[in-house]
């Protein structure tokens, strides 16, 4: 054989290079969450070099500053019209840019930027050997009570990890409701999900029940990880694509070009529902629906009291944005099959979360309880499928998210010796002690039962109003029914603070930095505004109310 002969062998066999099409990336409409990683990087080399003092000042500037410049980089979109007009896919069909999207990512942000002041408070607790502490451990590796430990404390050592831990958190949150197939999805709920696990162990006070929070979290988050991707197999299987559009149009069956590899399986309606079921738990996983909630009180209760707010408030809200997507672009063709589980996860829901929070006796547990409730208010706007029950379900987002930032950043500063004072006999006469705290935790305590005039009766009225107009009026009885019996435990509170005798033992509220103050300032404000001129506001979540296809 010739040498040319040869050489044609083993040149014909590839194909042209030319057919290789470099990635087409709309950076400016990824900007948000560009930024937010890459400063989340930058935050890891500033924990590499920077000297040990200077290291707190610099994460939480450059912290402040790339939440700031991301939520302005979403302000941008909406104002150049990519939430309604111009709404598309970007970055080669992983990311939909559009109204929900950039609607959760902006909430999502100014939830991050109130949760940051928190991360960043310094002057509760009183200082140790002359240095500043904050929430988190001096040392995360050293074991609880040890020698290294007490060296690490008296080193005036500080956590400042926290803060690329938070951005990194914030970067997988901002991708997961925009996800626009099922790969990109599973990678953003790994990227928020792991960094919660970490901040959840590094509680400075009680470190051991602080870890052990973690633990049943990561335990937990790992299953719901895979049935989740479980269920992402099983959709491929199902439609031959992991692209939200695709599998939509397999479900309608109005695909046109079908692999002939993948033609035996396609339209399987057991991988269908069987996967969708999977990928659905997962997600309800993450919004602490029940019966998927039971990591919940005892995550909120561990973890430290920042990371409990910011976690309650903003995986909520990526969670929930998810879910939406996947229901309204991915399912809608199945309505009929998800509507009636949806309905009964919802009323679970509020009636398990507001009985049992009933019987709490912890100020954590209780708001986390309390939180599972609003997990279920929420999904009767997601079962509403009209796109009313979309924007409602974006403003209750918004409204709920400050509420609880702010309501967990006052719980920040009732302490005793031991750190805070989470149990609820100690919150007894908190109002004669100190009137303005206990005044704003009243605001936040009404806003959570649904007052006229506080944030949550706006959201809730939105949301039930939805679900009646998408034909479940049933729902919305039981909605109001829990509410009620959610409204006792919170007024209960209320009475306790400033109907009943302050203890001589009882704990001191710490004067907090003008950090704190900035957080539950944000939250009263929000509240307030969103309860008594809310017009405004649900008009831009209806506006932002459609997805992209």
């Amino acid at each position: 054989m010739s040498a040319t002969a040869v050489h044609s062998l083993w040149t014909t066999a590839a194909d042209p290079i030319s057919k290789i099409d470099a990635p087409k990336i709309e950076y400016g409409q990824l900007s948000p969450t560009l930024i937010v990683i890459g400063a989340a990087l930058v935050g890891v080399l500033i924990e590499a070099f920077v000297p040990r003092r200077f290291r707190y000042y610099t994460q939480v500037f450059v912290s402040f500053v790339a939440l700031a410049a991301a939520f302005a980089a979403v302000v941008a979109l909406a104002a150049d019209g990519y939430g309604t007009t111009r709404a598309r896919i970007a970055a080669m069909g992983a990311i939909a840019v559009d109204g929900p999207a950039l609607f959760l990512q902006g909430t999502i942000l100014l939830g991050a930027l109130a949760a940051l002041f928190t991360f960043a408070e310094r002057r509760l607790d009183p200082a140790a050997h002359g240095n500043r502490v904050d929430s988190f451990a001096a040392q995360a590796a050293s074991v609880p009570g040890s020698d290294s430990e007490k060296a690490a404390v008296r080193a005036g050592f500080t956590t400042t990890e926290v803060f690329p831990l938070l951005l990194f958190a914030v970067g997988g949150m901002l991708v997961f409701p925009s996800a626009n197939d099922l790969l990109t999805l599973f990678v953003a709920l790994e990227v928020f999900s792991l960094p919660l696990y970490l901040l959840c162990a590094l509680a400075r006070r009680k470190r051991l029940m602080s870890q052990e929070a973690a633990v049943k979290y990561f335990l937990l988050g790992a299953f719901a990880s895979a049935f989740t991707l479980f269920g992402i197999a099983l959709l491929y299987g199902y439609a031959g694509s992991v692209s939200y559009g695709t599998i939509a149009q397999v479900v309608d069956g109005t695909v046109t070009d079908i692999d002939p590899a993948l033609a035996n399986t396609m339209g399987n309606d057991a991988l269908l529902l069987i996967g969708a079921a999977m990928l659905v738990m997962g997600l309800l996983f993450k919004v602490a629906a029940v019966p998927f909630h039971m990591w919940t009180p005892d995550v909120y209760q561990g973890a430290p009291t920042p990371v409990t707010g910011f976690m309650a408030a903003a995986t909520k809200v990526a969670a929930f944005g998810a879910l939406l997507r996947v229901l309204y672009v991915v399912l809608p063709g199945m309505r009929w099959d998800w509507r009636p589980v949806m309905w009964a996860v919802a009323i679970v829901t509020m009636l398990g979360g507001a009985i049992v929070a009933i019987t709490q006796t912890d100020i954590k547990r209780l708001l986390a309880y309390s939180s599972i409730a609003h997990a279920g208010f929420i999904l009767a706007g997601v079962i509403a499928t009209t796109p009313s029950g979309v924007s409602s379900v974006l403003f209750y987002l918004a409204a709920y998210s400050f509420v609880t930032i702010g309501a967990f950043a006052v719980v920040t500063l009732v302490r005793d010796a031991g750190g805070e004072a989470t149990h609820l006999s100690k919150w007894a006469g908190l109002g004669r002690r100190s009137p303005l705290v206990a005044a704003v935790f009243a605001v936040f305590l009404l806003a959570f039962a649904g007052i006229p005039l506080t944030s949550g009766f706006a959201g809730k009225f939105a949301v039930f109003k939805a679900a009646a107009e998408g034909g479940a009026v049933p729902l919305v009885v039981i909605g109001v029914i829990s509410s009620a019996v959610a409204a006792f435990f919170y007024i209960r509170v209320i009475v306790l603070m400033f109907f009943s005798e302050p203890r001589p033992e009882g704990p001191t509220v710490a004067v907090p930095s003008p950090l704190t103050m900035a957080a539950i300032g944000i939250g009263v404000a929000v509240t307030l505004v969103l309860g008594v001129a809310p017009q405004y506001f649900l008009d831009l979540a209806s506006q932002a109310g459609v997805f992209v296809r």
